[in-house]
């Protein structure tokens, strides 16, 4: 991807936050990724703004039925390790339980 260099004013403490997270080279990532991950939300809006216009809103009953479904990703993620293993026990618990 091509780069282009361009000068920005952040308020002091924000350009702070960020040196003191990353080295020097990373603050333009830093501020790279957090502007992309603004740019995917605001295409995801506009997304959501074309079903609605198509479909109209999602009705409670489907967003009840969302958040169910989303909730039940977490605990079937929750419920494996870092390899996609399930119901593996991390070690550490089995220590701080005894």
């Amino acid at each position: 991807m091509a780069t282009k260099k361009v000068t920005i004013t952040l308020p002091d403490e924000v350009l702070e936050y960020i040196k003191a997270s990353v080295d020097e080279r990373g603050v333009s990532a830093y501020v790279t990724a957090a502007v992309e991950h603004k740019v995917a939300m605001d295409k995801l809006r506009g997304l959501s703004d074309l079903l609605d216009e198509e479909y109209g809103p999602l009705t409670d009953e489907e967003l009840r039925a969302a958040d169910a479904r989303l909730d039940a990703m977490d605990a079937w993620h929750a419920g494996r390790d870092e390899g996609g293993r399930e119901g593996v026990v991390d070690p550490l618990e089995r220590k701080a339980a005894a």
